[in-house]
């Protein structure tokens, strides 16, 4: 059995921080060519920047926010509170307003090249 094969357990906290547009992201498993995706554990900062992608499908899992913390799709702001799942196909434009933690369940593997900005 190969190393690829093989269950991984990985503590999204202990993984390097990445600076993206909406704060600080710890991304796991893009290196598993089989899983169809990536996870990313993200500290959202107040100042998110409104971005899309053109491949990527995203599904955010909210798992701690600030009091009135909204989600803007589209331009249109939806109200979140933690453990709100959000689906963000491509094209849609987004940007999380308020501190969150997240969970992001990118599909295909996260691509820095698929970010594009207005």
């Amino acid at each position: 059995m190969s190393s690829k094969t093989k269950a991984q357990i990985v503590q999204l906290t202990d993984l390097p921080g990445v600076e993206c547009p909406c704060g600080t992201a710890r991304r796991a498993f893009a290196d598993r060519d089989e899983v169809p995706g990536t996870v990313h554990y993200t500290e959202i900062s107040q100042d998110a920047r409104e971005h899309y992608h053109l491949r990527q499908t995203e599904v955010y899992v909210i798992l701690e926010c600030d009091e009135g913390a909204t989600i803007l799709l589209d331009g249109e702001a939806h109200p979140v509170k933690p453990m709100t799942s959000i689906l963000i196909p491509p094209k849609v434009r987004h940007r999380a307003v308020g501190r969150m933690k997240v969970l992001i369940i990118c599909s295909p593997n996260f691509d820095p090249q698929d970010e594009y900005f207005d």
